[in-house]
């Protein structure tokens, strides 16, 4: 499987890396976002939970400039390399690359035949696991929380009753529960939100992200920036409510008679909009239509 690829929104995280002196790529992937920043003469730490990510990096940037850590960019030892490495710079570009997408074998895919897997690390439980063992409730959870799916019920139903039969095994099993659910106008956009939707479950992507993201922010320099580039609603909203939490000079309930909390802002957001790919970049890269970048700056 080959890496390389274009790097999301890179221009605006090239304005938003003016004077960086260490950054963490969180998010390693293809490597694109970190060589910008080794171009622009940074120290970096490039950070993947795949394994074949970090071999692809090694393969494309070798080791001059930059280091590498196997992990999630919020575990124990990812955040202990992190505050060791005094970064001014954090960057996670969440979701899946898009090679993992095309690797029929890694199970992200939709397409006939491709397995269950949609791990991100080869340890853990699969897409397989979750769906031929998850309680009815759980599974109903996910595709209307994670997948904004109406009828999240229907659809948990009918993999339960499918899989009283045989377990399901491939793409195509969740694809034929997902027709008998919403029906044969059913088409790629409906797979793709609700196998995003396993994925996101499988790899408990957004409590990950939630636990992280203050103790990265903590790892920063005074004056380093931390950017997220989301492409899930749910991830977004996590990212928007603590960049607009450590923006406030006050968090405490309105019921108080005075201040009790920190009395001052950690920071701002920068700029205080997000940031969307323009029409020629989506153009260019479908997969790049729903990025959102959102940058905070530490005080």
């Amino acid at each position: 499987m080959t890496y390389l690829h274009h790097p999301v929104l890179a221009e605006a995280v090239a304005g938003a890396t003016a004077g960086v002196h260490r950054a963490v790529d969180g998010t390693l992937g293809g490597g694109g976002h970190a060589a910008q920043l080794l171009a622009a003469g940074a120290q970096v730490l490039g950070i993947d939970r795949d394994p074949a990510a970090i071999a692809a990096a090694v393969e494309r940037l070798g080791h001059a400039g930059i280091g590498y850590h196997t992990g999630n960019f919020g575990s124990g030892p990812a955040l202990e390399r992190i505050r060791d490495f005094h970064p001014d710079f954090i960057l996670l570009d969440l979701g899946v690359s898009s090679p993992q997408l095309d690797a029929e074998t890694r199970g992200f895919t939709f397409r006939p035949g491709a397995p269950l897997d949609m791990r991100m690390a080869a340890d853990g439980a699969t897409a397989a696991d979750l769906l031929n063992r998850a309680p009815e409730s759980d599974l109903a959870r996910v595709f209307h929380e994670y997948g904004d799916e109406r009828r999240a019920r229907s659809l948990a139903r009918e993999i339960v009753r499918r899989r009283a039969r045989a377990p399901l095994a491939t793409s195509d099993d969740l694809v034929n529960a997902i027709r008998a659910v919403l029906g044969p106008r059913s088409g790629p956009g409906d797979f793709a939100r609700l196998f995003q939707a396993v994925r996101i479950a499988v790899n408990d992507e957004l409590a990950v992200l939630a636990e992280a993201l203050p103790p990265l922010r903590e790892a920063l320099l005074p004056g380093g920036r931390l950017a997220v580039i989301s492409y899930h609603s749910g991830e977004d909203r996590i990212v928007k409510h603590l960049f607009r939490e450590w923006s406030r000079a006050c968090i405490c309930p309105p019921a108080l008679p005075r201040c009790q909390c920190r009395g001052q802002p950690l920071g701002r957001l920068e700029p205080r909009q997000p940031i969307r790919p323009t029409a020629a970049e989506t153009a260019a890269n479908p997969r790049a239509r729903s990025a959102i970048l959102r940058i905070f700056r530490n005080e």
